[in-house]
Formats: C-alpha cells, structure tokens, sequence
C-alpha cells in the first residue's frame, strides 16, 4: 500500500495569505507571482483532536472584572532614555518585541548598546546572532564600549540548539538577530519562509512567556518598508518598532507601530555618531540646525509626536514651468495633502499656482503627517511664490481647512512653550487658542482665523 502523501499549502511571502492551489496574484495582498508551496505538519493520525481531555474539565472558570488585578506590570530601564521611551516606560518582563527597519539602518547597534547597558546594570543577557560571526559582533562592539561578563554572545541558527543555551544560561533579556536567520528542524522549509517565521515565532513567544524573559526580535523589511514575512509575525508579539531615517543621515528615529504596554504615539530620536547611536534630547534644536535666514520658502513649524513638541523648518520652492503639466513634489510630508494646500491657495488666496513646479520638502529627513503642518506648508508655498522671507523669528502651526479657515489642533500649550524655549519671538497659531493661551514671555501669539490673515501677519 502507498505511503499517505505530504500534505501542502501555498502561502504568500508578503502576508502570509493561505491558500491549496498555486495563484499567480494573491488574494490578500494582490502582490503578484509571491505564492510558494511549503509542506504542512501533522500529527499522528492526520487530525487535530478538539475533544477536551475528562482530566482538564472543570479546572478553569472565566473571572468578573473586579477579579482582574489592577497592578502595572513593572518596568525595568534599558540604560537608553529614548529606547524607554518609545517602549513605554521600560522593559517588561516576558515581552516579546520585535524591530524593524531598513539594512543598516542600527537595529543591531541599538540592541547591542541596550544589551551592554543592561548587563552593566546586573542583568543576564543573551545575544543570538544568524547573520555576523563572533569576530564580527567583537569589531561592531569595540566602537560602543567593553561589554560585561553578564553579556554573552552566540552564534546559531538552530532554534533547538539556541533553546538548549537559553535555558543554560537562564538570561533575563534575550535578542535574536534575525528572526530570517533562524530555523527549526521540525520544518522543512527554507529560513525566513513563511512557515518557519510562524514556527521559530511561537516558540520565542513561548520561551519568552514561560521563562518570563524579555526578548527582542530583529526583522527584515520589504521593499514597501513593512516587516518581511507573514502578517501574523506582528499580531504574535506585544510590541512593534521601527528604525526609520536615511541611512546616509546622521539622525534616526524610532517610532512604535504596536505596544501592548504603552502608548505607539512616541518617538525616538537618535543621532548615528563613530561610538554608536548617541540619543537626540532636544530634537527641535537639532531638526532646526544649519536653518538659512531671511530665505523665501523657509518657516518653521511645530508638530507633536505623542506627547514631544518637535520644531521643524518647513522648505517650499514655487517656480514657473517648462511645460504644460506643473510638477509637485513633497519629502517628508503626505503629497495628497500638499496637492489639496495648493488649491486652496489658489482659490481662496488668489495666489496662481495652477502654471507653477511646487516642491515641499521637511528639512532634515523627517516624515510627519500632522494636520498642525499645514499652515507652515502654505505660509512656506506663499513666501516662495512671493520670493518674500516671512517676517522676525517665527514660528506657526494650524490645520487649514478646504474654505480656507486655520483650526485648532492638539497640545497648543506644549507647542507654544517649546517655541519660547528655543527663542522664538512670535507664534502664528488659530484664533481659538489664542484667546486661551497664556503666551510665555518673550513670545508674542498672533491668532488668526483665515489664511489670509495669517498671510498678512507672516508677512
């Protein structure tokens, strides 16, 4: 009698789509040509079992709310303010984190410095590389500084043989560079397929639950800047960062896109240096270095990152075209909401921009989609199409609407107090807020409710 065949599925590598036949475009994602087969386990008798076992009924009840413990989780520090940051407040014993971001960006720079300050502090860490040998992970470690005993280093790919040194070791925070890199042998798949993503995964997030160890996860991304591998490699773990920033500047910013224990409104922001990424504690001050004055098309504006106030310089070049199409273009800031400013210039300002190449472009790299941004956009559209600097040490911030009104926004005391503690002489702000704010001194709030008067008071 033949053998019972293998059983097979098709998964697509971009978001882990299932499916029992091959198709050239996936249904999930509509990615093309993405769909690859990998052989799928079962268990002995080919059935997964639903029945509950006679010993296990009655032993667990489901609980009222006022059972549940109110107790916060405690948070332990990594020796990095801006890492805290962004994961909430700390570490949390038994999390399972996962980052992201592009090659070369610093993912392993930063683990590895949390890592050192970390085990200086007294804690047991365990560093799993798949993609650097020893030698290796020793060069990019000496331009940090020495590393502790209680920091220990090893290089594997076999997720067996890495259980077996974790529970030798029995750290207190585990780092696996990358989750690409690892394989099981139960899965025949190749490392970093969709199966053994989804497999070295849940056995991380077990490890990580049981033995109550803080683990982080290092992730490829694709080319669309998501984290390569299925979609449920995000859902599995409780908090997902991104290293973003380009490679080529010296500033990067680390952003959360998931946090199970604390707010995904924060920011990092980091400055790559010879000794490793070095935090950025001021970041307005270091957005705004090297900002030309009394230049048309430059005015700063103020946007918030969770609870940050960053100041920023806006840039705007307004030029006649060549051609019977303008051109617009935006770096940093959404170009469907850069399209929609232009019109609303045009007709409810009487600026003609309809025959003239726009360029926006938030200086210094950074990307942002805040509403508080428009108004800094257009005044900087304005005074580019003017050829015209905006007046004195200014800054602004507003939401402009399609009638061309200024509305308010969200944290305009914090706003403004970061504009006075950087020197700035007159904020530009709506109405509304100026009439409840109580301006700092040496700061003058002007309050308007259109963009023509805020055009007026800029220029």
């Amino acid at each position: 009698m033949a053998g019972k065949a293998n059983k097979s599925i098709f998964f697509c590598q971009e978001c882990g789509y299932e499916s029992a036949k091959w198709m050239g475009q996936c249904p999930g994602c509509h990615a093309w040509n993405t769909m690859v087969e990998e052989p799928v386990r079962q268990t002995a008798s080919g059935k997964a079992s639903t029945k509950i076992s006679p010993a296990r009924r009655g032993t667990s009840r489901a609980v009222t709310f006022r059972e549940i413990s109110a107790e916060e989780a405690p948070r332990y520090a990594t020796g990095i303010g801006e890492f805290d940051r962004v994961l909430g407040g700390g570490l949390v014993r038994g999390a399972l984190t996962l980052i992201g971001g592009d090659p070369g960006i610093g993912k392993s720079t930063l683990l590895l410095q949390a890592a050192r300050l970390m085990s200086a502090a007294g804690s047991r860490v365990l560093y799993v590389s798949g993609e650097e040998s020893l030698s290796q992970i020793r060069l990019r470690a000496e331009r940090i500084g020495p590393c502790e005993d209680q920091l220990k280093f090893y290089c594997e790919t076999d997720m067996e043989e890495i259980q077996a040194v974790i529970e030798t070791e029995k750290p207190a925070v585990l780092i696996i560079d990358s989750i690409q890199t690892m394989a099981c042998s139960e899965v025949s798949a190749a490392p970093g397929s969709v199966s053994q993503v989804r497999e070295v995964t849940g056995l991380l997030l077990k490890i990580a639950k049981s033995a109550e160890i803080s683990t982080f996860i290092v992730g490829h991304v694709t080319k669309e800047g998501t984290v390569a591998g299925p979609r449920v490699l995000e859902h599995m773990v409780d908090t997902v960062l991104y290293f973003e920033g380009d490679r080529h500047a010296s500033y990067r910013v680390l952003r959360a896109v998931k946090n199970r224990f604390g707010s995904t409104n924060e920011i990092g922001v980091f400055e790559m240096r010879d000794t490793g990424l070095g935090e950025v504690e001021n970041p307005s001050g270091f957005m705004l270095e090297g900002r030309p004055e009394h230049a048309s098309g430059s005015v700063v504006t103020c946007a918030v990152e969770g609870t940050r106030p960053i100041l920023m310089e806006v840039q705007a070049l307004v030029a006649r075209t060549s051609f019977g199409f303008p051109r617009r273009q935006a770096t940093g800031a959404d170009i469907n909401r850069v399209n929609l400013l232009l019109a609303v210039l045009e007709k409810r300002v009487g600026l003609n921009l309809s025959d003239c190449d726009a360029y926006v472009n938030l200086a210094g790299g950074i990307r942002m989609q805040e509403p508080a941004l428009d108004l800094g956009i257009c005044l900087a559209l304005a005074s580019s199409f003017r050829n015209a600097p905006v007046t004195g040490n200014l800054v602004v911030f507003g939401e402009v609407g399609l009638s061309g009104e200024v509305r308010t926004v969200s944290l305009a005391e914090q706003r403004v107090a970061e504009a006075a503690r950087l020197g700035f002489e007159q904020c530009i702000l709506p109405a509304a807020l100026a009439k409840r704010i109580k301006a700092p001194a040496g700061l003058r709030l002007t309050g308007v409710g259109n963009l023509e008067d805020a055009i007026r008071a800029a220029f």
